[in-house]
This record gives structure tokens, C-alpha cells and sequence, in this order.
């Protein structure tokens, strides 16, 4: 039979005081002040529907598919299923209130600023030699080698060599701005010229330049960009007062306040 050990809600408080978390945590709570204190003014309604499908949303994020999955969850993080409606509930008002502040900002942000939305179908591979790097950017447009070729032979990663070199589907702003500035300037299929960075020598194929589209999944990004940006301006109004006991410093204490030598 195992030992039991038990804490109180002290000894927890006192541990995340000690481990330097109580700013995030009253970050945390002032945030979800904010929301619920603008949801209110604005008038922002929950309906048992809305709320049913946000609790659903919540447990297929967890992958909590069954029931005694849900339960085992609950247990774990000393919640109840009330708790769970609740934190469904704040999932969902915050949700609302985004889209009441944002939603007729989104389309015309997207125009102003589509061409940060560009993305692009890359493979990279990074040498620390320009003189190789441009032999084999020569060797690349004779088609005397292929990208595989060069990527089995010079990437050090396993995975990374495995798929020779793929970058995958990145944004305008994924890239630095020297390799943003080449990359779409390109027309696809190509071979860019060697650009020297601090990483190395860069070697890029360009395989496709994908044209921006304000789709659910876009809309959803832009929309949590203006809500966190409008949330640190609200927390950067706002003064929070914790009170929580204060420390009884002791003579011995005080010496840690020395300056450091």
C-alpha cells in the first residue's frame, strides 16, 4: 500500500509563491476579469446550446471521448462537472467577446495587409561554405545533382534529411527578412542563389508561392492577434493588488539583500 501524502490550500499557495509563479497566476485571473467585466457591458449572452457545444469542444481538445475519460480528468485537477461548465463557459465568453469587438476588422486588416499572409512551399539546405554552396547552386541549375541528393549529403538531421530538406508550408513572416525579399521574388519551380545569413549559407528551392486566402482558419488567427494585443492593453491599464500575507523577514533574510559582489 503506497503512502498517502495530503496537502492543504496553503501548503499549494505557498509552493507557487516559492517557485516565483504568483505573477503569471495573477496575470491569469485579472485577464479573465477583463473578459467576463467587457463580455457584461457589452451584453454578451451565453445559451445552454452554445454552451453545450463549447463543453464538447472542450473535452475533444483533452480527448476525453468517453465518459470515464472525462471522470479520470476531473480527478486529476480537482474539478467538478460544474467546474467543467464553467471553464466551458469562460472558453465561450471570451470567444464571443472577440468576435463582438473584432469581427468587422477582420476583412479589411486582411487587405491592407495581405501581402504578410503570402505563403511559401520551401526546401532549404544551410552549408558553412559560400564557395561549395555556390558550386552546388550551379550543379543544382545544370541539373547536374538533385535537391535530394545534396540534402541526404549535407543535412545532419535525420528527419530533416529524410524529407530532403522540406520546410513545409511557411508564411511571409516565417522567414527572415533577406530570405522572405528572395523567396517571393521567385517564380516556382526555382533555385534561389545562395544567401549568407548567421545561421550559414542558405541554399533554397522554391517549389510554390501560395496566394493568401481569408479562410475560417485566418480569420480565427487575425482575430486572436486583436484579442491578446487588446488584452495586454487592458492589463497594461490596470494595477493588481494581491493580498496575500505578508513575509515576516528576519535579520538573517535581510543579509540576502546585500549587493551581489
Amino acid at each position: 500500500m503506497s503512502n498517502i501524502l495530503e496537502f492543504s490550500a496553503e501548503d499549494i499557495i505557498y509552493y507557487i509563491k516559492m517557485a516565483c509563479q504568483i505573477p503569471g497566476i495573477l496575470e491569469a485571473i485579472a485577464t479573465q476579469k477583463i473578459i467576463a467585466e467587457a463580455a457584461d457591458k457589452a451584453g454578451i449572452e451565453i445559451y445552454i446550446e452554445e454552451l453545450q457545444t463549447a463543453a464538447d469542444n472542450l473535452r475533444l481538445a483533452h480527448r476525453l471521448l468517453k465518459a470515464e475519460d472525462t471522470w479520470a480528468w476531473l480527478k486529476k485537477h480537482h474539478l467538478s462537472l460544474d467546474d467543467l461548465e464553467e471553464i466551458a463557459k469562460i472558453n465561450l465568453t471570451s470567444s464571443k467577446l472577440a468576435n463582438h469587438l473584432f469581427a468587422e476588422q477582420i476583412e479589411p486588416f486582411f487587405y491592407a495587409h495581405q501581402s504578410k499572409y503570402f505563403a511559401a512551399v520551401t526546401y532549404e539546405v544551410i552549408l558553412d561554405d559560400e564557395d561549395l554552396a555556390l558550386e552546388i547552386f550551379y550543379a543544382l541549375k545544370e541539373g547536374e545533382i538533385s535537391f535530394q541528393e545534396i540534402a541526404r549529403q549535407y543535412i545532419q538531421n535525420p528527419e530533416s534529411r529524410r524529407t530532403g530538406g522540406y520546410q513545409g508550408i511557411r508564411r511571409r513572416i516565417d522567414f527572415r527578412s533577406e530570405i522572405a525579399a528572395a523567396v517571393f521574388a521567385a517564380t516556382p519551380p526555382e533555385i534561389l542563389k545562395p544567401i549568407i545569413t548567421p545561421k550559414g549559407v542558405h541554399i533554397i528551392a522554391v517549389e510554390e508561392i501560395i496566394q493568401p486566402e481569408l479562410d475560417d482558419n485566418l480569420r480565427f488567427q487575425i482575430m486572436g492577434e486583436f484579442f491578446s494585443n487588446w488584452l495586454q492593453q487592458q492589463l497594461a491599464s490596470v494595477e493588481i493588488v494581491a493580498n496575500l500575507k505578508e513575509n515576516n523577514y528576519t535579520q538573517t533574510s535581510h543579509q540576502l539583500l546585500k549587493p551581489a559582489l
